[in-house]
């Protein structure tokens, strides 16, 4: 009947216009009318993206009905989370076109509907486990000086680590001794120092400390010295962590779209998004304020820009993060004096916790027998105009009390940067620095502002002013002005003029500096002080290579009523040591020196010499295997000794390294299984990263059956003592590695059939002779 009707239609339609009967028929029926009620399995799309396939969909009386299921797992979230079964066209805000030539549901929800999307990371890179191996090491600088008319002396420094996993042991000190009948007032022999073990839990990001120690502290606190223990947070065992506030940028995109987006003026970075509400963090670590332009691009080319300040700042703690140092133990006393000594017990603690991502909460407290201090401050970002940093601490000591008061602000920005600080001190305010030097007195008040201005292409212009009123009741003012600018090439010139407040007289100086590539640099001074004398100088100089080489630097200056100043020196770098020697003095009384500093370090069974370590390092080992090239951040940096081992002495502890050994020079009878490796190494220690390099016993061989044929070409091979496989190649060639002495062989024929062969490897026929033809039978 349907289709009778259909035909019926066509032919009246086809009698034309004029006809007269076409206007009286009703139009076809609708593909919904045709069907009034099916289930259609329909591709679903949410804002022009893939959602789902196959989905059911039911059609009822031209409507559209979808399971409130299916939309939740497409990320839609509907008002009133409805269960069950629903209707489409009921529902406001969404749209819903029936695609029947490519049976697909399409599906318009407001962007708000659809799951939120966080783009960015805080990390920086990847998480690395820190390593480090057993070993020792030996840092030592010893210098040499002579001077006319005072005698002669030299001062060897040292410093002794220990380390391994459990952490890392060091002691530092200085042998002083004096030649020529010289009278010095410095204590002679052997000076201890620092004695201190150092552990870090590189999961939790804790640091632990015994022995000798640096107490932390808060801007508007002090450190002392201690011998004791202390237990503190240590962010840097994780430099991938980014831990102050970055800014965020939110929006909605209501179909798929690019973002662009724009710090400064530079393009920073390029991220797809879905549908949805979004929040971008992926911003480049900044420091200060800026201004960010986020360009979105449509699939249809359509474009919309949104500029946004903000202002960064890494005395911030982000949301949550918190920083903290406990420590108790005994005064140091007498520090470079004597070996030990120690004073009263003490404690201290600080703590900053970031309350949110715009103000971070800072506290500390210190107690002795005599004393206790406290004291609350924080950090507050003011929107995009910089930083206020206030604090208040409360002391009592020896039953006086006293009030510190700690205000300032900071702002920086690409053109401008301004700081104030000032700290002031009412009543007989004490910490623990005056706990064991009673006749010590904290200033009065502190107080500095400084300004900095980029002006292009005018050079950057600089003002200080700084106010010091001591605990004895002097006061202090300096006012600080400077200029500098580039010139052609990599010169530069620097003014700049200083004055004490209350002081008519400028003292005034002014600097050209200009490299000779090469050849060094060039620098001319000329200074006017405030009493009136000029002084001029001038220093030719030319710095040692990093990679090892010679350096020099000779000066000279004159004026004044002083008599004209000469200095020479030169420095030669090697691989094991740095070399110096030098003069320096008038024509009535010159000084000569010299210096020697380096490292020597145990680990492996082997000793290494190097120039001076001060924190990680890594010895790269190739199991035996000589002049191996060893590249550190994709630069050559040496070649394994004999012993098969190269030590790389500037990494950086927690850097996340890369090592490589380049394999195209080893014999070709030698594995290299890994030729490149990322290694992290702890704090102040050293770790052995080997390159398992090993020999392995090949031969290429010819096979051959009973009638002199070679082999058919695809013939598994089975070495038994290895268990290795091999496939039979062109003209019976099959190679074989981690071969025997004595081998056996089992062939699997291509051509069907088993046999096998037995052979002895040979000697001094090269590093892969070529063995055969050998009868498989």
């Amino acid at each position: 009947m349907r289709v009778a009707t259909y035909r019926c239609w066509l032919g009246l339609a086809l009698l034309g216009p004029g006809s007269g009967v076409a206007d009286e028929l009703p139009p076809p029926p609708s593909e919904s009318a045709a069907v009034a009620d099916a289930t259609l399995y329909l591709d679903v799309l949410v804002n022009q993206v893939a959602k789902a396939e196959l989905v059911p969909v039911q059609q009822r009386a031209g409507r559209l009905y979808l399971d409130s299921d299916v939309l939740r797992s497409a990320g839609v979230k509907l008002p009133g989370d409805p269960q069950g079964e629903v209707a489409l066209d009921a529902i406001p805000g969404l749209h819903s076109d029936y695609d029947s030539q490519n049976q697909r549901l399409l599906l318009q929800v407001p962007p708000a509907w659809l799951p939120d999307q966080r783009l960015g990371d805080r990390n920086l890179y990847p998480a690395t486990q820190a390593r480090s191996s057993f070993g020792a090491l030996l840092n030592y600088d010893a210098y040499l000086n002579d001077t006319d008319d005072g005698g002669t002396y030299l001062a060897a420094w040292n410093e002794l680590r220990l380390f391994d996993d459990w952490g890392t042991f060091s002691t530092t000190g200085q042998w002083r001794q004096s030649f020529n009948g010289a009278q010095s007032q410095t204590r002679q022999g052997f000076l201890r120092y620092d004695t201190t073990f150092r552990h870090t839990d590189d999961q939790r990001l804790l640091t632990y400390e015994a022995g000798d120690l640096v107490t932390g502290a808060l801007p508007w606190t002090t450190s002392v010295r201690l011998g004791g223990l202390q237990v503190s947070r240590d962010f840097g065992a994780r430099p991938d962590l980014v831990t102050y506030p970055l800014p965020a940028f939110a929006g909605e995109a209501a179909v798929p779209t690019s973002l662009d987006l724009f710090i400064n003026g530079y393009k920073s970075s390029t991220t797809e998004l879905q549908p949805g509400p979004y929040t971008l963090t992926n911003v480049p670590f900044i420091n200060g304020a800026g201004e960010a332009v986020v360009v979105t691009t449509d699939a249809l080319g359509r474009q919309v820009s949104t500029t946004l300040p903000f202002y960064v700042t890494s005395s911030l703690l982000a949301k949550g993060l918190s920083d903290f140092s406990l420590a108790a133990g005994s005064l140091r006393r007498d520090y470079a004096v004597r070996d030990f000594a120690y004073g009263p017990g003490v404690a201290t603690a600080s703590l900053r916790h970031g309350l949110s991502d715009y103000f971070t909460l800072e506290t500390h407290a210190e107690t002795a027998e005599s004393m206790m201090l406290g004291g609350l401050g924080g950090n507050l970002r003011l929107g995009t105009y910089g930083v206020l940093n206030a604090a208040l601490a409360q002391s009592r000591f020896d039953g006086d009390s006293g009030q510190q008061v700690a205000l300032g602000y900071q702002y920086n920005s690409r053109r401008i940067g301004f700081n104030y600080q000032r700290i002031e001190r009412h009543g007989d305010y004490a910490d623990l620095s005056l706990v064991d030097n009673p006749f010590t007195r904290l200033s009065r008040r502190s107080e500095q502002a400084t300004l900095s201005l980029n002006l292009d292409r005018y050079g950057s212009l600089g003002a200080g002013y700084f106010d010091v009123r001591a605990g004895d009741g002097t006061r202090t003012r300096l006012l600080n002005l400077s200029w500098s600018k580039p010139l052609w090439g990599n010169s530069s010139l620097y003014l700049s003029a200083n004055r004490e407040v209350g002081d008519s007289q400028w003292a005034v100086q002014a600097q050209l500096v200009i490299p000779f590539d090469l050849r060094g640099t060039l620098a001319f001074s000329a200074e006017r002080s405030k009493d009136g004398q000029d002084l001029q100088r001038v220093n030719y100089s030319q710095a040692v290579p990093v990679g090892g080489g010679v350096g020099y630097n000779l000066g000279y200056a004159t004026g004044g009523n002083r008599d004209d100043y000469r200095q020479a020196d030169l420095t030669w770098r090697l691989q094991s040591v740095q070399l110096q020697v030098g003069a320096y003095g008038s024509s009535d009384e010159m000084t000569r020196w010299a210096d020697a500093s380096g490292s020597l370090v145990l680990m492996d069974a082997g000793l290494f010499a190097a120039n001076r370590i001060d924190d990680a390092f890594v010895v790269v080992s190739t199991n035996g295997y000589a002049d191996v090239p060893v590249r550190y951040e994709n630069q050559q940096i040496g070649r394994t000794d004999r012993n098969g081992h190269l030590l790389v002495p500037y990494s950086s502890g927690y850097y996340r390294g890369k090592y490589e050994i380049d394999p195209m020079e080893l014999p070709a009878d030698v594995l290299a299984p890994q030729v490149e490796q990322r290694v992290v190494v702890r704090r102040g220690s050293g770790y052995l990263l080997e390159f398992p390099l090993k020999r392995v016993l090949a031969a290429s061989l010819v096979l051959v059956d009973g009638q002199q044929q070679e082999l058919k070409l695809g013939s598994r091979v089975l070495h038994q003592e290895s268990g290795g496989e091999a496939v039979v190649g062109w003209d019976g060639l099959v190679y074989l590695e981690n071969l025997a002495a004595h081998n056996h062989l089992q062939v699997d024929k291509a051509d069907g059939g088993r046999c096998q062969v037995d052979f002895d490897l040979p000697e001094g026929q090269g590093p892969i002779p070529l063995i055969g033809p050998l009868v498989c039978q």
